[in-house]
């Protein structure tokens, strides 16, 4: 027996098919999802190959656990990307600044 789409979404198992990979994802991304799952169908259709369907597969599966583990904190990267690309300078750190962070914070 199955559970009812999106019933329990985030605390289930991580999503593996095409179908359990769409229940998860937010709602901003379930339409790239598709374009991206239709293309690859499409080209391994025409090729006869299915490795891009499997590498579509696998990213987005990637994604959906993301988002599984924590919306919220999924949510935000897309924010931030989408600054990012619209070529907003936002505050960084160095990886010598972010290892002395966690030293500090763990008592090191």
């Amino acid at each position: 027996m199955t559970a009812p789409a999106g019933a329990g979404h985030h605390d289930g198992p991580p999503a593996t098919t095409p179908r359990a990979i769409r229940a998860v994802l937010l709602p901003e991304e379930v339409g790239d999802f598709d374009r991206e799952w239709r293309t690859a169908l499409a080209r391994a259709a025409e090729t006869l190959d299915l490795t891009e369907v499997f590498d579509t597969l696998e990213r987005w599966r990637r994604i959906a656990r993301s988002t599984q583990a924590d919306p919220q904190a999924h949510r935000r990267m897309l924010a931030t990307a989408a600054r990012l690309r619209a070529g907003e300078n936002l505050p960084s750190a160095s990886a010598d600044d972010l290892r002395a962070l966690i030293n500090q914070r763990l008592g090191r």
